[in-house]
């Protein structure tokens, strides 16, 4: 994929092999599972998008920007790793169709901080809705320790350089939804 901006962990720690030990047999069971686990959780909006004449890139932004209103383009590309070029071509057809808005930062006017409108908030709110039931359904084959077995699992599979960082954005945005549904 040529709009990534940061190799592997995997990539960057396999190194060349010269005469290291033979690396374990891979985990084929879950590395399939989660390709095909993908394909399904991004397959029902891939569907929505699709009709929009937008795709993945265009659905990622609309998730961020929604659930972390007035984030700065720079920190989106910071989550996303995705070249500037991609983001802006993504962000132009977002605005352009009236789904985001960027307005300059308060205090420094060279700051991009991006929101959705109604129109974005509505399309970001039915693909997560599609996602949910699909999330839902799996947790509900799990029992009722499955929502915390996902999420332990999924957690540690970022790397661990970068968990708690992801962790607390995934915090605060829960912390501005409930307060914009209570308020």
């Amino acid at each position: 994929m040529t709009d990534i901006t940061a190799p592997p962990e995997a990539e960057r720690e396999a190194g060349s092999g010269g005469g290291d030990p033979p690396a374990p047999e891979p985990i084929w069971d879950i590395i399939e599972l989660l390709f095909f686990a993908y394909r399904d959780f991004v397959g029902d909006p891939d569907h929505v998008l699709a009709a929009l004449r937008f795709g993945r890139a265009h659905h990622r932004v609309l998730h961020f920007v929604n659930r972390n209103p007035g984030m700065k383009v720079a920190d989106l590309l910071d989550i996303l790793r995705i070249t500037k070029q991609s983001l802006g071509r993504v962000l132009k057809q977002l605005i352009d169709e009236g789904y985001v808005v960027q307005q300059e930062g308060p205090q420094d006017r060279r700051q991009r901080l991006l929101f959705v409108t109604a129109k974005g908030e509505a399309l970001a709110m039915r693909l997560a809705r599609l996602q949910t039931a699909r999330i839902t359904r799996a947790l509900e084959e799990l029992g009722p320790t499955g929502h915390d077995s996902a999420r332990r699992f999924l957690s540690a599979m970022i790397d661990p350089r970068e968990r708690e960082r992801v962790l607390r954005l995934i915090g605060r945005s829960d912390r501005l939804r409930q307060a914009a549904v209570r308020g």
